[in-house]
């Protein structure tokens, strides 16, 4: 039989008695116990951005699936749809979330635009939504990949969730970016980099 050795780390486990104690000196704040490392205000402010940033893409999407017309248009409209149902997943996500924290979801539509790193392009052609859809899909990637690698290992909760999301945004970038090459005839690659 192969025995395991021990992982060598060095953490102070607390004691029970430690442990209820701890728990019970500030249990108003929910799921942010005394062991919570990070600088719980800039996680919230994060967790934000990233929640205008989903508002900006359903509201963008939503506009280009009831924009988009025309012969062999249904494909399309139906991604379109689907991208914004799943922004508004995300953006349910990240509200629960943020109320974990202990923080407040900012759903004020006048700072979603301020807040976001996405824009809110309309585009009069097919090519510029895709291409619209696109950058901002590209955007929140780098958002998400930012936000995951300063939370860490320190918010195992939060990172598990953004992982998940940041997957689901890579999948719409490949999926746009399949639609760019299928409008252009050549791949995405040479035009948006």
């Amino acid at each position: 039989m192969n025995k395991r050795k021990p992982l060598k780390r060095d953490i102070k486990f607390s004691t029970t008695e430690e442990l209820r104690a701890n728990a019970r000196k500030s249990y108003q704040d929910g799921a942010v116990t005394s062991t919570y490392e990070l600088d719980v205000e800039r996680v919230i402010e994060l967790l934000n951005i990233a929640l205008a940033s989903e508002w900006v893409c359903v509201l963008r999407y939503l506009r280009h699936y009831y924009m988009a017309s025309g012969l062999f248009m249904d494909a399309v409209k139906e991604e379109f749809m689907e991208h914004a149902q799943q922004e508004q997943k995300h953006a349910a996500m990240l509200a629960e979330r943020i109320t974990q924290l202990g923080g407040e979801p900012d759903l004020n539509p006048d700072v979603f635009i301020q807040r976001s790193p996405t824009e809110y392009i309309e585009g009069e052609t097919l090519r510029d939504m895709v291409e619209a859809d696109l950058i901002a899909e590209r955007i929140v990637i780098d958002l998400y990949r930012q936000t995951i690698m300063y939370v860490g290992d320190y918010d195992t909760t939060t990172k598990r969730m953004l992982e998940h999301i940041l997957a689901e945004e890579e999948d719409h970038a490949d999926e746009l970016s399949d639609m760019m090459e299928g409008l252009d005839g050549k791949p995405v690659s040479d035009k948006i980099i």
